[in-house]
């Protein structure tokens, strides 16, 4: 697993501003559940983390709010389940990503080598995702003591 910084508001909001965007209160919270938390969420599961804290919160705020994060460059945009989007922090170590199939949990996962392409002329390579799917520690544990 990749190691988890913690990140203040003040650095987030500067992070943002950084970006060319205004840092609201509310896309510094949505941020920060991205960057903070290490859950890869959804956007519904970022909405639910912030609705009681913010109960002005649309679901239409937190979407264009992901949206503007994703196209400066702050948030990725991960897709390892079809149809269901989950984001990261954009700027982190390399790392690919692991999903339990038993309890949906997703883990950053080390990536030991710098993975090589083969030269491909004419193309202009933007981005990498690399993902294992397979039972996680817990869920491994889970099953072993059922079939015991």
């Amino acid at each position: 697993m990749t190691s988890a910084k913690t990140y203040t508001e003040s650095q987030l909001a500067g992070m943002i501003h950084s970006a060319g965007m205004r840092p609201s209160a509310q896309r510094i919270a949505i941020f920060s559940v991205i960057a903070n938390s290490r859950i890869h969420p959804s956007a519904e599961e970022i909405y639910i983390a912030l609705e009681e804290r913010f109960p002005t919160l649309s679901r239409t705020t937190v979407y264009n709010s992901l949206h503007s994060l994703t196209e400066c460059g702050l948030v990725r945009e991960l897709e390892i389940e079809s149809n269901n989007k989950r984001y990261d922090l954009a700027r982190q170590r390399e790392h690919g990503h692991f999903i339990c199939r038993e309890c949906g949990k997703i883990y950053d996962m080390p990536l030991n080598e710098k993975h090589n392409i083969d030269n491909m002329p004419g193309f202009k390579i933007e981005s990498m995702e690399i993902y294992c799917k397979g039972l996680c520690p817990v869920c491994i544990k889970k099953f072993s003591n059922n079939s015991k």
